[in-house]
């Protein structure tokens, strides 16, 4: 588990825990990153999971209906879900009335907001139950005004979305921490923010205020204080790139890694667009982000190499990291390829 971060702008209310995963019906692991997030930062917090019929994914954790789930301890489900435009779709309803009946609060992190569903809101009302949503910005977010931060700070990006932006982030901190860095993990996505216990859901803040919120997210701090952000889409993404460039502009980052998943050549969900090369996502992110800060630089990339067994991927990040002559690692497999990248880093 990840110690919390100093506290910043946008801290949520303590959060009813354990946790019982929800999955829905999705089929793509991808639009589970959340239910994968906490099982992976905040295993120790997560009883099991549960899903609809005709769901395909899983985290592995033990299947417990809402009712064994509040039996064995949880007080709330998560809705571990990432889709497209963030629905709730109303296959899921059933299953999120039959958790409030079981005496769990249920948590979102989802566009779609669990108070504005009135059959939701009705069964909570009755049996007593909160109904969370995540996914709101703080009040007060100002418009960026460009002014240089004291403290360090590293970004993640993508060639995508769903690369591994937040897993690398976290990682970065545990490795920082381990190595005496004073660094903190700053979330920006409702995944982050159920394990940080804080942050700002760019994505919900209206977009003239979002490069504002990033400010906000990273304030001033000591001189050798790294805030180590949650990157969010891709600034090449058909849909997400303009959080990426506000996440770009406003966090004003003084690193950032690069990152990507092996053998994924299309955009996640748009299959019409091929993923950027590495070389052209590190020029890009360093050309926009020069904007707001001159001495930004690429410390190397982060690389998702789930799907390969453990030859392949030593293989490949051997190879990548001499292709393109710096650090590179997965920080899932970790060893020293990872600890290279974390001391060019945190340097």
């Amino acid at each position: 588990m990840l110690q919390p971060a100093t506290a910043a702008p946008g801290t949520i209310e303590v959060l009813p825990q354990p946790y019982l995963l929800f999955l829905g019906d999705v089929v793509e692991p991808a639009y589970a990153k959340t239910a994968f997030g906490l099982r992976d930062w905040a295993g120790e917090r997560c009883v099991g999971e549960f899903a609809c019929t005709g769901a395909g994914v899983s985290t592995g954790l033990p299947y417990l209906s809402p009712e064994q789930a509040r039996a064995e301890g949880a007080r709330s489900m998560v809705i571990g879900v990432a889709n497209p435009g963030g629905r709730i779709p109303p296959a899921w309803l059933p299953a999120l009335r039959q958790a409030l009946e079981a005496g769990l609060d249920l948590i979102g992190g989802m566009h779609a907001r669990l108070e504005a569903i009135d059959a939701l809101r009705r069964a909570a009302d009755r049996l007593g139950r909160r109904l969370i949503d995540v996914r709101q910005p703080p009040p007060g977010i100002q418009v960026a005004n460009g002014r240089k931060r004291d403290g360090r700070r590293l970004l993640t990006v993508g060639t995508d979305c769903a690369v591994g932006k937040k897993y690398t982030a976290l990682a970065l901190v545990r490795e920082g921490r381990r190595l005496g860095v004073d660094a903190d993990f700053r979330a920006t996505g409702q995944t982050g923010i159920l394990i940080a216990g804080q942050g700002i859901p760019l994505d919900a803040v209206v977009a003239d205020f979002a490069a504002g919120a990033a400010e906000m997210l990273s304030p001033d701090a000591g001189a050798e204080h790294w805030d180590v952000i949650e990157g969010q889409g891709s600034l090449v993404h058909p849909a997400y790139a303009g959080v990426s460039l506000a996440l770009l502009h406003g966090s004003q980052p003084d690193v950032i890694v690069v990152c990507h998943q092996a053998g994924r050549d299309t955009v996640l969900g748009h299959p019409g667009y091929p993923l950027p090369g590495i070389e052209e996502t590190i020029e890009l992110n360093l050309r926009l982000g020069r904007r707001t800060n001159p001495r930004i630089r690429c410390a190397g990339v982060s690389l998702n190499t789930a799907k390969l067994d453990a030859a392949q991927a030593e293989r490949l990040i051997a190879a990548e990291s001499e292709r393109l002559g710096c650090p590179v690692a997965d920080p899932m497999r970790g060893g020293e390829a990872f600890r290279r990248l974390a001391q060019a880093c945190l340097r």
